[in-house]
């Protein structure tokens, strides 16, 4: 009972700024999506843009072909390298949800 009253007042809000906006309150909400979307993969993008510079790599690939190479120290970086993975993996299906708004 305590969830569906947090709901009714969550609405109640939202449909309250969609009126004080004059935007249709589905409007409101697939600009709220996009916004969030947006921030997040600004934050992704951020750490990528930090562990990019920290090794003088451009991505996931090629920091992976310096380790096959023998030029970059494996105990230091081996988490970075896997952050970094995941890092490019969210930024891409993020990217992907974008489009697709």
């Amino acid at each position: 009972m305590a969830i569906e009253m947090m709901r009714i007042q969550e609405n109640r809000v939202f449909n309250s700024v969609a009126n004080q906006l004059q935007i249709p309150a589905n409007e409101l909400l697939m600009l709220c999506l996009c916004r969030f979307l947006e921030r997040q993969l600004n934050l992704i993008k951020t750490e990528l843009f930090e562990i990019y510079g920290h090794y003088n790599i451009s991505s996931v690939e090629e920091m992976d072909a310096r380790y096959q190479e023998g030029t970059l120290e494996e105990a230091d970086s081996w988490r970075d390298l896997q952050r970094l993975d995941h890092l490019e993996y969210k930024r891409d299906e993020l990217t992907k949800l974008l489009e697709s708004l």
